[in-house]
């Protein structure tokens, strides 16, 4: 923020700091450990009086002396140039913080120099002990040099006390430091054994280079141990938040972890084969030179996991990866980081500005770790398919569900700069609005006439809309399946309810997609589940017409699982199907009719954040949308959903997650499907919008399908009004969850803020699709009207019939819900495909849409006048 940003594309994403520093640290280990090599090889000459092996040493010092001091040299002060142009308020921090440790520390590179100039050019000048000693004296020095820059290289892994005293010792001697050191020694001296082949194996005599290849394949090899158990201790000295990172957080790293043991014991066993006399020189020159790769290789996997270790950080709990002090977040959030920023053309996000400012803010706060088509960490594939408001939630996101990366540090107009330039400049994506169009149709109303009529005949579905994932052959979320239920009242001075000696039948209307069309969600289905849908059945059993059942808990006639899609045989899209609902009696005779909606809609809305459109206008998922999910899925959790599914085989959500709609109960220790999917996603809307929920669901009010259409709507309650917040409610379905013992809802539940309450604590578990919002918890015990601020939140239903049943013991047995509607339809519904289609009972029995028997009405199943609220208080005007 302080300083100019460097802008790199194609070199960002740590790539210089990256190249330089593994090959700086490769060649400086060697340093050390071929310093050592030196004069305990030198010792070995004179031991055996061979003066062969005494040329190998001047040969290998010269070799030594190049590498080392020249070429180290040089890529020691290209690392100080990189990071003090790449980051530079965290270099400012090593030199302010430890100027006596690095004053020392070139004190003994000072020393280090003249001894191994000493020691080169006196081999034919100085006697046997003088030479030794300045071998010696060069090594001592190079180890100090290791001793003090370990210090401060792991003081930006664990500073330890030092956050609090500030004090040299604390920060020097952090806790990683002494395992850091014997873990660097001995890394060191293996490191020595791969040098010393690549000089040994040119040696023309072949006594000596067999003898000379034995004595080096010991350095290769025996170090290796000692290098896992110090890098064993190394790992296990970390805090529990820096192991976790490079254990488990920090998801590109596991390669690197994997491989450093394995390249180790490959090092290992190449030095074995170098010592074994029958292999020929050709071979042995070829081996050196993969020994050679292979050390850098394995010098680079232990430097990327430790670097893993310190994210987001670059000093863990102080400077973030991006240069950005720890404890700025919310004056950047609420002040913007542009206005903060010293060294950039714009102080605000303008629509005139906005991908220019988007541009300055990735090089502000992503292009230190991320490159665009670079070499490290390209954001191109990282952020391919995503939409704007799809990377705004992923940039909301960050530090929760990412927690190896810094939170963004910006307003929420500077995070929409940022995505509009990812999504506009890199990936040459703009969206426009679509035009939608509903076509509104009248409803035949069934006859009644109270003079005459013997029976009333109420039906509902069981919920206000069912969506249904239609995105053929690449997972299956929600399958047709739209439950209806259903009361036959005898009308009496006291009515009755029928439950026998009656058959109940529904019939879906005439005009829609039916299942025996074979439809794609209906193949995929059989795919999924591994099991024959039978031709006009749903899953569940029941087709688009057949009877119903008494069901002896709720007392209602049932049926579930009717596979109505709002798709029409002419191609036309309608998620408001009508049923006709028919009772008749042992002779077959109708007793009554009435017609219900059976709301089903595949308006589901991954497409506004994971792109590819819709799969046709306005409604479906597509199969590039449905290809992103399967991708971040898998990013995620480690998963081949993707390869699955092009392979022929795609999975059921519920496969793996418990669904309690579904037949499917899902893994042991997973998430429940409604709370690993709201739990994630309430991360990545935080700040994007009030009432996030029609994005995905099919509620938006531009919609084709504007779900939520009952009473509650027209009086301009939102979906918050019941469930809470996105992040209330994504709380209470993973406290449930947290209860059942699954920490994943414990991992999501942090970062979560709630809105509708001040803690968490303060939040109510709830299972989904079984604990409800209760009616009563904005209407109380007396049916009283609440005002307009009331909330449902936080009050649940104790069970599945809750919602539906009569609390108060005095209706009859009849649910609330064969009088008021469906939830998001209560009456008087507003259906945009017709202003009677969800009002068709209530304009049957009454005459006007409202709950069935409110203002005096009585007379639907009364046939005596009632002078008081029979039910309820509120019945009579």
């Amino acid at each position: 923020m302080e300083y100019p940003v460097w802008h790199l594309y194609s070199f960002g994403g740590g790539f210089l700091v990256a190249l330089i520093a593994v090959v700086h640290v490769y060649v400086a280990h060697f340093a050390v450990g071929g310093g050592l090599f030196l004069v305990l090889t030198e010792h070995l000459a004179y031991r055996r009086g061979s003066s062969a092996i005494l040329d190998y040493v001047k040969r290998h010092a010269k070799f030594f002396l190049l590498l080392t001091m020249v070429f180290g040299g040089l890529t020691g002060v290209g690392i100080w140039l990189v990071i003090s142009v790449l980051s530079p308020r965290a270099t400012s921090l090593l030199i302010h913080t430890f100027v006596f440790g690095w004053a020392t520390e070139w004190v003994c590179f000072l020393a280090e120099i003249t001894a191994l100039l000493v020691y080169y050019y006196g081999f034919s000048r100085l006697s046997r002990r003088d030479h030794l000693a300045a071998g010696w004296l060069y090594f001592l020095f190079a180890w100090l040099s290791l001793f003090l820059i370990t210090g401060i290289i792991d003081f930006m892994l664990t500073p330890g006390e030092w956050l609090a005293s500030r004090n040299f010792w604390d920060g020097f001697f952090n806790p990683s430091f002494w395992p850091s050191v014997a873990f660097r020694t001995f890394l060191s001296m293996s490191l020595a054994g791969v040098y010393g082949f690549v000089t040994a194996v040119g040696l023309k005599d072949e006594e000596t280079r067999e003898a000379v290849l034995r004595y080096t394949a010991l350095w290769s090899g025996l170090p290796f141990l000692l290098v896992l158990a110090s890098g064993f201790w190394y790992l296990h000295a970390l805090p529990p938040d820096r192991l976790d990172m490079i254990l488990q957080a920090s998801p590109e790293i596991a390669p690197y972890l994997k491989a450093f043991p394995w390249l180790g014991l490959l090092i290992a066993a190449g030095g074995l084969l170098m010592a074994f006399r029958f292999l020929p020189k050709p071979f042995k020159i070829g081996l050196a030179s993969v020994l050679l790769v292979l050390g850098l290789l394995y010098t680079g996997a232990f430097e990327f996991v430790r670097e893993a270790g310190r994210r987001p950080y670059l000093v863990t709990g102080l400077i973030y990866s991006n240069s950005i002090m720890a404890g700025r977040e919310r004056e950047l959030q609420t002040a913007g980081a542009l206005a903060k920023a010293k060294w950039t053309p714009f102080k605000k996000v303008t629509e005139e500005n906005r991908l220019q400012a988007g541009d300055w803010l990735f090089q502000m706060q992503c292009a230190s770790c991320h490159s665009v088509d670079g070499a490290l960490n390209d954001i191109r594939p990282l952020t391919q398919g995503l939409t704007a408001m799809g990377l705004q939630g992923l940039i909301f996101s960050l530090g929760d569900l990412s927690p190896y990366m810094p939170p963004f540090m910006g307003t929420p107009a500077e995070a929409g700069a940022v995505a509009d330039y990812a999504a506009e400049v890199l990936h040459g994506m703009k969206s426009a609005p679509e035009e939608r169009e509903i076509e509104q149709s009248s409803v035949d109303i069934p006859a009644f006439d109270a003079d005459s009529a013997e029976y009333v005949l109420l039906a509902v579905s069981g919920a206000g809309m069912r969506l249904v994932s239609d995105c053929d052959g690449r997972f299956l979320l929600s399958p047709p399946g739209t439950d209806v239920s259903a009361v036959l009242l005898r009308r009496d001075g006291l009515p009755e309810l029928v439950s026998e000696g009656v058959v109940l039948r529904y019939a879906v209307e005439p005009g829609y997609r039916n299942p025996a069309d074979r439809v794609p969600f209906w193949r995929f289905a059989e795919q999924t589940l591994g099991r024959t849908v039978p031709a006009n059945k749903g899953l569940a059993g029941a087709g688009l017409n057949g009877t119903m059942a008494w069901d002896e808990t709720s007392e209602t006639f049932k049926v579930q699982g009717v596979p109505v899609v709002p798709y029409t045989e002419s191609g036309g899209f309608d998620p408001y199907p009508l049923a006709r609902i028919e009772a008749v009696d042992a002779k077959g005779r109708t007793l009554a009719e009435t017609k219900v909606v059976l709301p089903a809609s595949t308006e589901m809305g991954c497409n506004n954040c994971h792109g590819g459109g819709w799969r046709r206008s306005g409604a479906g998922i597509s199969n590039a949308t449905a290809e992103n999910v399967l991708q971040a899925h898998d990013r995620k959790s480690g998963t081949a959903l993707a390869e699955q599914a092009a392979a022929g085989h795609p999975q059921a959500c519920s496969s793996c997650h418990p669904d309690e709609p579904s037949s499917l109960q899902g893994e042991a220790g997973l998430l429940g499907l409604s709370a690993a999917i709201h739990g994630l996603h309430a991360h990545y809307f935080k700040g994007q919008t009030d009432d996030p929920c029609g994005l995905c669901h099919a509620t938006a009010s531009g919609g084709l399908t504007q779900g939520f259409r009952g009473l509650h709507a027209g009086f301009g309650f939102g979906c918050s009004a019941c469930h809470g917040d996105m992040a209330d409610h994504a709380i209470a379905l993973l406290k449930a969850e947290q209860n059942a013992g699954k920490k994943r809802a414990s991992e999501l539940i942090q970062g979560l803020k709630p809105e509708t309450v001040k803690a968490v604590a303060e939040i109510k578990p709830r299972r989904a699709w079984i604990q409800e919002p209760d009616c009563l918890g904005c209407h109380t015990e007396d049916f009283i009207p609440p005002d307009l601020d009331a909330t449902a939140f936080n009050k649940w239903t104790e069970d599945a019939d809750g919602l539906y049943r009569n609390r108060k013991g005095d209706l009859g047995r009849i649910p609330c819900a064969a009088c008021h509607g469906a939830q998001h339809a209560v009456y008087a519904a507003d259906n945009p495909y017709g202003s009677d289609r969800d009002n068709i009972q209530p304009l049957q029995y009454m005459g006007e849409a409202g709950a069935v028997g409110f203002s005096s009405h009585c007379a639907v199943c009364h046939i005596d006048e009632m002078d008081f609220s029979a039910h309820h208080p509120g019945m009579l005007p």
